[in-house]
């Protein structure tokens, strides 16, 4: 009885000394180190500004003032600039897959970019690339895929799908109208 009893006492005392506090990093060190670990993140893919602050505040040995530093060396180089950032991401959205105001402000809110910052790069991507043009192209790939919607079902769920991709709700109606009548006119030439 006594040898099983002591493996216990021993992993318990083995659990004490890995619970042990994590040596204190000197300053100098924690400032290189967090600088790194962004640059690195950086490298990876872009981020605002706030969503790399809170990636570096997840280290243990990252602390605020190291973190302020290293966020400054970055912008001081035009490594982070969240206008450029928040451009760059809504206009590469855009080019990717036709996708609505709405949703791409709800995106780059998740991204952590400033309101101001979000509608000063949305609406020079709109500007490039009308959403009316943006929700067309989304129609045509629909239509497409799954044929002109002939069934009140079909045409809700085009609906859905456009509210999804963040188009108004205006815009939808009308343009799913627009190309409901396009359609009808297409079938009387055949």
């Amino acid at each position: 009885m006594r040898n099983r009893k002591q493996p216990k006492s021993k992993e318990g005392h083995e659990g004490e000394e890995g619970a042990r506090p994590p040596r204190p990093l000197d300053p100098e060190k924690a400032r290189e180190r967090t600088l790194q670990r962004a640059v690195k993140l950086l490298a990876a893919k872009p981020r605002s500004v706030a969503e790399l602050r809170e990636r570096l505040l997840e280290k243990e040995w990252a602390d605020e003032a190291s973190v302020t530093y290293a966020l400054a060396k970055l912008k001081e180089y035009g490594y982070l600039d969240d206008e450029r950032f928040a451009f760059g991401f809504a206009s590469y959205r855009v080019r990717q897959k036709p996708v609505g105001r709405q949703r791409l402000a709800r995106d780059l809110k998740t991204k952590k970019v400033s309101k101001e910052t979000a509608d000063a790069a949305l609406e020079l991507v709109y500007r490039e690339t009308p959403e009316e043009e943006l929700i067309e192209r989304a129609i045509e790939k629909r239509v497409r895929l799954r044929g002109r919607p002939a069934t009140r079902q079909e045409t809700k769920s085009l609906y859905d799908h456009l509210l999804r991709l963040g188009f108004s709700y205006d815009l939808i109606i009308r343009k799913v109208r627009e190309s409901a009548a396009a359609g009808l006119d297409e079938g009387d030439d055949a």
